[in-house]
């Protein structure tokens, strides 16, 4: 049985972000985190020796990304910030 996947929350700043969205980039911050929900460290980072940061991962897109933060001890992920160039 796999674990079961993070759950998902977003900040005030990253939620005014996503509401700006066009509808297909909406969809595609979801399906990140869709996947970063699942495998939270499976996102490879620039800087694999940081320890002290390890828990704030980016994941890029073509034109989007979106940083967030894993809660080891609540299993979840919180948004901190999307960014979208188009």
């Amino acid at each position: 049985m796999s674990p079961s996947p993070y759950g998902v929350r977003v900040s005030a700043q990253a939620a005014k972000v996503l509401d700006a969205l066009p509808e297909h980039a909406v969809d595609t911050v979801w399906d990140i985190l869709a996947a970063a929900a699942g495998d939270p460290f499976g996102f490879r980072q620039f800087d694999t020796d940081d320890d002290e940061g390890e828990d704030v991962r980016y994941a890029a897109v073509g034109q989007l990304s979106v940083t967030f933060w894993i809660n080891r001890p609540m299993q979840s992920l919180t948004v901190l910030n999307i960014v979208w160039l188009g």
